[in-house]
């Protein structure tokens, strides 16, 4: 039951953090779809595929924070590229902004004495 409930409380805590992640990715870059799943895999602790980003770009994309584009490629098809907006901008430093605060609550409760 513990192994459990630890693997549900990780898959959940990485899904929140995935979103802040991909638009960290594309922070003052155009990058390929597949080198942001490439960037995000090396990240420790999260794990990712293809299947979970794409649809991420693609929600992001509907709700204004990316612009996507077909650049023609040597090595085969054209390859989408995507990069932040002026609102994907915006909402990555406010995501940033919460998580920092959410951070360094989470330092000060895991860091007190215990209290009688």
């Amino acid at each position: 039951m513990d192994a459990g409930f630890l693997a549900n409380w990780t898959t959940q805590m990485r899904k929140g953090l995935l979103e802040l992640c991909v638009l960290a990715t594309l922070k003052g870059d155009r990058v390929y779809g597949y080198d942001i799943v490439k960037r995000l895999s090396a990240v420790d602790g999260l794990v990712i595929g293809e299947g979970t980003i794409y649809p991420i770009l693609s929600r992001f994309k509907k709700e204004g924070l990316v612009d996507a584009t077909l650049a023609e490629s040597p090595e085969g098809p054209a390859r989408k590229y995507y990069r932040l907006t002026a609102h994907g901008q915006e909402m990555l430093t406010r995501m940033l902004a919460a998580w920092a605060e959410v951070r360094t609550g989470i330092d000060t409760v895991t860091a007190a004495e215990p209290q009688p």
